[in-house]
């Protein structure tokens, strides 16, 4: 929800800057294998690329990796500042921008069933919504909502949402109720970035709309459509789609940041919030042996036939600023260190953050989680993907 990124695209990545010095300094937990004896050696690396992460600006960190020797959980760090108790290795967190793919793979499935296409205006499903300061909804497609080249302006961007959601005013303002409609009114209050299809900018307002078309094709919600299509086949039990409910499932750590670019900012605990700030755009809660099995259904052709799939992995660049990775539609692929190519995305909101990868044939797959709002994912990435 900021303008901060790191490596895969985050719908949250600047909502604080540290936590308490020294905080972070907690127990490191060994690896913990699924597989025979040995198993984590394997990821001895990926071990210390997670310890080394905890800077003062992400306390703990949760990992699963998973390959054809089976699955690797382990964790770092502190869970709980306040009990000093040490990262859950299985632990529930909430997702932020990995909720795109999530949506994006709901309006192709609907593609495949000729609902609607990917070439239809914004205008044809939510007439007179996209309008406004230079916003046209009849000149911008749905793919350009999902592969972000539709120029609409970024309601993060918003001076006054960024007052209320990203300073210490989020503290009042944490439990509100915020809806699409009122979210795309926002950003209609813009100028667009660009002309729809000439340029890349991230916008979450995007994926707000994508939701709304997802309702108006299905007359469900995105949330009953990605629970019914998504999380119940695959059997994710750890992922749901909270709405506006605060609470925060367990097992989960706590989740911190500072509100404040202020030398003397206090550290919050920002664990409970009303998700509905993030909606379609990144409101999601998973856990990473659920964000592996469905990337991994995914990019084996589970959840869409192949000319559906060719079409999420059909990229476009993202700029000088991250030329190490392009974006398809919800879904991003990024060359590592040593030149292997993995596909998915990261996600960023208050006090979280996230990544998941996998490769191109699903065998080996990677997610994590910092209970901060900043962490080194592109670090435990490499190591993971390029260690010997």
């Amino acid at each position: 929800m900021a303008a901060r990124r790191r490596g895969l695209t985050g719908v949250a990545a600047g909502v604080a800057m540290t936590v308490v010095a020294g905080a972070f300094a907690g127990p490191a937990l060994a690896g913990e294998s699924g597989g025979g004896t040995g198993h984590g050696d394997r990821h001895r690396a990926t071990q210390k690329a997670m310890e080394a992460a905890l800077n003062e600006n992400g306390p703990g960190v949760t990992v699963q990796a998973r390959d054809r020797q089976g699955a690797w959980n382990s964790a770092a760090g502190i869970g709980n500042l306040e009990r000093q108790s040490p990262r859950g290795a299985h632990d529930r967190y909430r997702v932020g921008s990995i909720t795109k793919t999530f949506v994006s793979t709901v309006l192709l499935q609907l593609v495949a069933e000729k609902k609607l296409s990917l070439d239809d205006t914004v205008g044809r499903w939510l007439p007179g919504v996209v309008e406004g300061h230079g916003h046209e909804g009849d000149r911008i497609t749905v793919r350009q909502l999902l592969n972000h080249t539709s120029g609409i302006f970024d309601v993060t961007g918003d001076e006054d949402f960024q007052d209320k959601v990203f300073t210490e005013k989020f503290l009042v303002h944490r439990y509100d109720t915020w809806t699409p409609e009122q979210e795309v009114a926002i950003a209609m209050r813009h100028k667009p970035d660009f002309a729809p299809g000439t340029a890349w900018k991230y916008s979450n307002t995007n994926y707000v709309l994508a939701g709304m078309i997802v309702e108006k094709v299905t007359g469900k919600s995105y949330a009953d459509e990605i629970r019914q299509r998504i999380i119940k086949p695959l059997g994710l039990r750890a992922t749901s789609v909270p709405g506006t409910s605060p609470k925060m499932p367990q097992p989960s750590s706590r989740a911190y940041t500072k509100l404040s670019d202020a030398p003397d900012a206090k550290n919050h605990d920002v664990t409970e919030l009303n998700p509905s700030v993030a909606g379609p755009a990144g409101e999601m809660i998973s856990s990473s042996a659920d964000l592996n099995r469905f990337y991994t259904a995914l990019l084996r052709g589970r959840l869409l036939p192949k000319k559906q799939l060719a079409e999420m992995k059909t990229t476009v660049a993202k700029g000088a600023d991250d030329p190490g990775t392009r974006y398809g539609l919800g879904l991003e692929s990024r060359q590592t260190s040593c030149g292997t190519v993995v596909w998915g995305h990261g996600g960023d909101i208050h006090g979280s953050s996230s990544g998941a990868v996998a490769t191109e044939d699903g065998r080996h797959a990677l997610a994590l989680n910092f209970n901060g709002p900043d962490g080194d994912r592109s670090a435990i990435i490499d190591a993971e993907y390029c260690a010997k």
